[in-house]
């Protein structure tokens, strides 16, 4: 085994370590925060995968706004909601949420191996084809002309209508936090 071969198992197995324990920690940590930054670590593994893969731009992409954007988002929601404080999880604010959740995870996961099933003959593996058709697509620079083209030409309604969504979300995430007059009023008065 070469040197660069045993780099990249190293690479590629560290990377899957960060991965792993942070999809973990985002699991088993009670306080949303640290579960925040257990994503943020599965988020890094995964940048550090797609730059062992040569793709820089995705790495880049997964850093700036998955671990970036979103994860802030979720702390900035987190934080504004005080989620940080417990909760009483024995109390069902929808008393059908449950059942109904496990149902359409039984549905989902009858999807899903539907698909696999029905896939399962039509799947080619042929190693190298797409990097050949990438690499006879021209240079690197013909690739970014493609995407810049397939985002902000074909898809500009839905990247645009995104980002109206996330800052729809964070105001309303504002205003659902925000201690009214009367809320504050009313809290005084029960404290009496």
């Amino acid at each position: 085994m070469s040197d660069a071969t045993f780099l990249e198992f190293v690479v590629f197995f560290s990377a899957a370590v960060m991965i792993l324990g942070g999809a973990v920690g985002v699991i088993t940590m009670k306080n949303p925060v640290h579960a925040a930054l257990g994503l943020v670590l599965t988020l890094f593994g995964v940048a550090v995968q797609f730059v062992a893969m040569q793709a820089h731009f995705l790495a880049a992409v997964q850093v700036i706004v998955y671990a970036g954007a979103i994860v802030v988002l979720f702390l900035f929601v987190i934080m504004l909601l005080g989620v940080d404080e417990s909760m009483d999880l024995s109390i069902e604010p929808i008393p059908i949420q449950r059942p109904l959740a496990a149902v359409m995870a039984v549905g989902l996961v009858g999807l899903v191996g539907a698909a696999i099933v029905r896939a399962r003959d039509a799947l080619i593996i042929a190693p190298g084809d797409g990097i050949a058709t990438a690499a006879d697509a021209g240079t690197h620079d013909a690739n970014i002309k493609q995407l810049a083209t397939n985002l902000y030409g074909d898809h500009v309604f839905a990247f645009q209508l995104t980002s109206v969504l996330l800052i729809v979300a964070v105001a309303g995430t504002v205003l659902l936090t925000r201690k009214w007059p009367k809320d504050v009023a009313d809290t005084e008065s029960s404290d009496a």
